[in-house]
């Protein structure tokens, strides 16, 4: 019987030890940040959440890019955008901003790209900063532009990415172009395909209305134009 009871009571010595020292772990881990170091980690997407859950940042691969994130709810991307790059969050888990890059060589075509941009409260990009490359055409610059208050029409964006090319799309990316249904370009700063360097501003309708160049052969201008975008007054060095 005396070692029936022995056993009992070593079993029993050993459950309340292990209770005691995972009650003494888990205080601790709730008093001191829990930190796990790595040399080296492989990851297809990573995800950066706030305590309560709220996404805040994405770095990820091309096959595991997100679509648009707004207030923690995913939708398609009207462009059906699949590129490598980082994504950032607001606190409501909506996407305000974000880089991609890529580059490739394909039966002699280079096309490379990089872009950071950040974005008005439930709209799209107010600034750029872009560069892009295709057959040797190669431009780059930082972008201003204006956006309506109104929440981005993803339904409409969907609407005409999903279009057919041909007149109707043209006409229907023309409309809202005027419209300023998806905002205005005002401040373009920069390098053209034709490697001048140029500043254009514009007005609230995206009319670009003075143009300050500088041409790779090192000519300087500085032009007014008007609204149709003919030059009413150019300014040189002499």
């Amino acid at each position: 019987m005396s070692v029936s009871i022995n056993k009992v009571l070593l079993v029993y010595s050993g459950v309340l030890t292990a209770a005691v020292a995972t009650a003494l772990l888990t205080g601790a881990a709730n008093v001191t940040p829990r930190v796990t170091s790595f040399d080296e980690i492989d990851v297809k997407r990573l995800n950066v959440r706030e305590d309560d859950g709220t996404l805040r940042f994405v770095l990820t691969n091309t096959s595991h890019t997100p679509g648009i994130i707004m207030h923690g709810k995913e939708r398609p991307h009207p462009s059906g955008r699949r590129t490598a790059g980082m994504l950032f969050f607001n606190e409501e888990g909506t996407e305000n901003g974000g880089m991609t890059w890529g580059g490739s060589k394909e039966g002699g075509h280079v096309n490379s790209s990089g872009h950071l941009s950040f974005d008005q409260y439930e709209q799209d990009q107010v600034i750029q900063m872009t560069q892009s490359e295709s057959d040797g055409k190669r431009w780059a610059a930082m972008v201003l532009n204006d956006r309506p208050s109104e929440p981005l029409d993803f339904d409409l964006a969907a609407r005409i990415s999903k279009m057919p090319e041909g007149a109707a799309r043209d006409a229907e990316i023309k409309r809202v172009m005027e419209a300023g249904t998806f905002g205005r370009q005002r401040l373009w700063v920069g390098k053209a395909t034709d490697r001048s360097s140029m500043v254009i501003m514009s007005d609230a309708l995206a009319r670009p209305r003075m143009r300050l160049r500088v041409t790779e052969q090192g000519d300087a201008s500085i032009d007014f134009l008007d609204e149709q975008g003919k030059v009413q007054r150019s300014i040189g060095p002499k």
